[in-house]
């Protein structure tokens, strides 16, 4: 074998073992693309799956007893406030339970209501049963839900 030979089958290696490096990057950037795009796409759906509670609840009409259950399944959840409107509390603002949210989905301080107090005829806090209340969502700059408002129609 000439050194010519020898030369043309050593260029011949380096050449291959380049095209497999080459290959073997571009294989490891798109994988990573790819790897980064599905952890987007998760992140959304999670979003999405902690959000699906509240669906029923963005701007729908509903009875005063699923505001009563709305007020029992929300129930001492962190950063989060039910706002309830009666026809007796318009004027004053309604009831805050849980916590108090500001239009921003800010927890402020002010004073909540006890769940027992939706249940008692004498209160101007009474939810009638019965009732049609208009549900809305209170969520702050980032899309996230701190807060129901309820209505009565």
């Amino acid at each position: 074998m000439g050194n010519a030979q020898k030369a043309l089958v050593m260029a011949a290696g380096i050449f291959l073992a380049i095209a497999l490096i080459t290959i073997a990057v571009v294989m490891f950037v798109s994988a990573q693309e790819a790897t980064k795009t599905a952890q987007e796409n998760f992140s959304n759906i999670q979003n999405e799956l902690s959000s699906t509670s509240f669906t029923v609840y963005d701007n729908t009409t509903i009875s005063g007893s699923q505001v009563v259950n709305a007020l029992r399944k929300f129930d001492n959840r962190q950063q989060f406030g039910i706002r309830v409107y009666t026809g007796r509390n318009k004027a004053t603002g309604g009831t805050w339970y849980n916590h108090v949210v500001d239009n921003s989905g800010n927890v402020t301080a002010g004073a909540v209501t006890a769940l027992d107090n939706a249940s008692n005829q004498a209160l101007d806090t009474y939810i009638n049963p019965s009732g049609r209340f208009t549900a809305t969502i209170i969520r702050d700059g980032n899309n996230v839900v701190h807060a129901l408002q309820f209505v009565q129609n």
